[in-house]
Order: C-alpha cells, then sequence, then structure tokens
C-alpha cells in the first residue's frame, strides 16, 4: 500500500509538471523570423544579433519565443521554398518577414520579388500568423528607376495585405561607417541595438 501510494503521489506530480509545461507553452508568444545576414548576424556573435536583443527586451514584459530561421545569402525565393515547412513546424503566432535584400543586389526582377513576398504573406495568414514586413532600401547605383521601386515594394504590400511595416530595417544606421563592416553592407554589432529599436515599436503592436 505504501509503495501504490508514492506511485500515484510521482504519478500526479508527472501529470501536473506536463500540464503545467502546456499551459506555459499555451500562453506563449512564437515569433518566426525569416531573414537573410542581417538578421542572421553575419561578421558578428549571433548573441550580439539584433534578433536575439530583441528577444531579451520582449521577454521583460511578454512571455515570447523567437524562432529565427534566417540564413546569410538568402533569397526571397529560398525563404519562399523554406516557409511553409517552418509554419507546419512552429505554427508561430508572428512572422517577421526580412527578405529581398539579396534579390536587389543581384538586380533579380522586382516582380518576382513581389511575387515570393506575397506568397510568403499568404502562407502565414493561411494559418492566421500575422506579419511583420521589414521594409529594406539598396545603393542609388543600381540605378534610381530600380531602386525606387524597390523601396516602393514593401509598403505597397503592407497596405494591400493590411501588414505591420518596419519602414527601413537599417534606418539610422547607413552612411555611418562605424556602424557598417568593412564590406560597406552587414551592421555591426554596434548597430544592432538600433535595429531592435526600429523593430521593437512596431512588432508590439502585434503582440496580445
Amino acid at each position: 500500500m505504501y509503495k501504490l501510494k508514492i506511485y500515484l503521489f510521482l504519478l500526479l506530480t508527472i501529470v501536473t509538471s506536463l500540464a503545467s509545461a502546456q499551459n506555459q507553452t499555451a500562453g506563449t508568444t512564437k515569433i518566426l523570423v525569416m531573414g537573410d545576414s542581417l538578421s542572421a548576424g553575419y561578421g558578428i556573435d549571433i548573441e550580439q544579433g539584433w534578433v536575439n536583443l530583441l528577444e531579451k527586451e520582449l521577454t521583460k514584459k511578454h512571455a515570447i519565443q523567437i524562432i529565427n530561421a534566417s540564413v546569410s545569402g538568402e533569397t526571397s525565393s529560398g525563404g519562399n521554398t523554406r516557409l511553409p515547412v517552418l509554419l507546419a513546424e512552429h505554427k508561430p503566432d508572428i512572422v517577421i518577414l526580412e527578405l529581398g535584400g539579396n534579390d536587389g543586389l543581384r538586380g533579380q526582377p522586382l516582380k518576382l520579388l513581389e511575387k515570393n513576398l506575397q506568397s510568403m504573406i499568404g502562407a502565414s495568414k493561411k494559418i492566421e500568423a500575422k506579419v511583420l514586413l521589414a521594409g529594406m532600401q539598396i545603393p542609388p547605383n543600381y540605378g534610381a528607376r530600380y531602386s525606387n521601386q524597390f523601396k516602393e515594394l514593401y509598403p505597397k504590400l503592407a497596405e494591400q495585405n493590411e501588414l505591420g511595416l518596419i519602414p527601413f530595417l537599417l534606418e539610422g544606421i547607413g552612411g555611418n561607417e562605424s556602424l557598417v563592416q568593412r564590406d560597406g553592407i552587414h551592421p555591426t554589432a554596434e548597430a544592432q541595438p538600433i535595429i531592435v529599436k526600429n523593430v521593437l515599436p512596431e512588432l508590439e503592436k502585434l503582440l496580445p
């Protein structure tokens, strides 16, 4: 009888712990970041990257979990291919789309970029995830017409799909040599908190 009571007590403890863990998970907002090298922490320690800093900042007030699925060199085509599997696996509440920079730097057709971004937006909405689109810009040496149309694509998609929009992910960084790595493209570790400040106000609008 004594052993039976101990067994029942242990069983009850395990069940209670599992239920508590499930409740904690259920109350946690999952955020999936789909990005390229800007979000993957290229050239710096990943712990210093803006995605990691953002998670630390958000956990002060919110129960959140960030899944960083960013890959250096990623294009919108690659992101569009990978996203369905990630959505099925993680079932995020919010998807941050930070893609397109590599498309622009390679001079790829903007119609293709728009199609891929729209596809990712649609896939995210299909599972009822909110979408936050990170606006990007490219240097004017690609031609004023191409650069302007690239820049205008993000607010256009945000308006058409009623999305949250970060006007420009790297606002306050471009043009400041001390905040950009030697390649002239990627932000330094010191620039990462600035990116967090650009993301946070728009992201908090989507949080419960």
